[in-house]
């Protein structure tokens, strides 16, 4: 079992997620997967951007940066480029993330650089009033759209495939166990990983659907997701209300910063 104390900063807390909020069970999940890897906490940089979820770098015993709103890749990309081997790791969310954040995702992909970024997908901007963000599925109800959304959203795991990431799955809260693993797997792959983290969020998203309780929308997620071996045998009609879970993509591709090294390398032996 890990030993949350050592990754907690106690003087941070208490912290400011709701009551049954899922994001707590999500960080948990990153701890664990650092306990099993056993990472150096002065070797490990935890970047967030802005928004609940990127209030998690603030509890975190590691050498942490809370930056801009969409900019936690831009960040960490700096930080991966000047010191390769450290351990970095983005906490962001749906709307930080996939929305003003959007480009710099793709673009973090494409290089195929080393970073693991966990997205707590809510669904909604919790922190900032309520408004719909590029992952809120349609028809639901937000404080932009109090008449239903009505476009389309991301599939982040296939945008991340099609821009190159190397590592791509997806958990949920109600799943921790699965999550740490493949939170773990991310962590372990040498490129850019994303685990896409489906969270509850009872308050900005849950009681503007109806959706009942914290406890209620963790069983939403048990009931409605399927893993990723059972999907690809079942019909499409069968995973018409239901989203899959597990590993989706592993592949192998040159990772930036080693790419890079080599260039230095290689300008310096020209220049001699």
């Amino acid at each position: 079992m890990a030993d949350f104390e050592r990754y907690i900063r106690s003087s941070a807390l208490p912290h400011i997620w709701c009551p049954g909020c899922g994001n707590g069970i999500l960080l948990a999940a990153i701890l664990r997967s650092i306990d099993t890897l056993n990472l150096d906490q002065k070797k490990t940089v935890i970047v967030s951007g802005i928004g609940c979820s990127s209030r998690a770098s603030g509890y975190m015993n590691f050498n942490t940066v809370h930056t801009a709103h969409g900019r936690a890749l831009t960040f960490a990309t700096g930080i991966k480029l000047a010191k390769p081997d450290l351990n970095v790791l983005v906490i962001t969310g749906d709307g930080d993330c996939t929305a003003i954040g959007g480009n710099h995702f793709i673009h973090a992909a494409r290089r195929n650089i080393d970073i693991t970024t966990i997205i707590f997908n809510n669904s909604i901007y919790g922190m900032t009033g309520g408004q719909y963000s590029p992952l809120t599925p349609p028809g639901s109800k937000a404080t932009t759209a109090p008449l239903g959304h009505i476009e389309r959203p991301f599939d982040i795991a296939a945008l991340a495939i099609a821009a190159g990431a190397t590592y791509v799955a997806r958990g949920t809260a109600y799943h921790a166990n699965l999550l740490t693993d493949l939170i773990t797997k991310g962590i372990q792959n040498k490129g850019f990983s994303v685990i896409d983290g489906i969270t509850q969020c009872p308050i900005s998203f849950g009681r503007k659907n109806k959706m009942g309780s914290a406890a209620k929308m963790l069983e939403w997620q048990r009931d409605h997701a399927v893993m990723a071996q059972a999907a690809a045998k079942l019909p499409p009609e069968t995973m018409q209300d239901k989203f899959v879970i597990g590993e989706l993509h592993h592949s192998l591709a040159p990772e930036y910063t080693a790419e890079y090294e080599k260039l230095i390398a290689r300008a310096q032996k020209k220049g001699e």
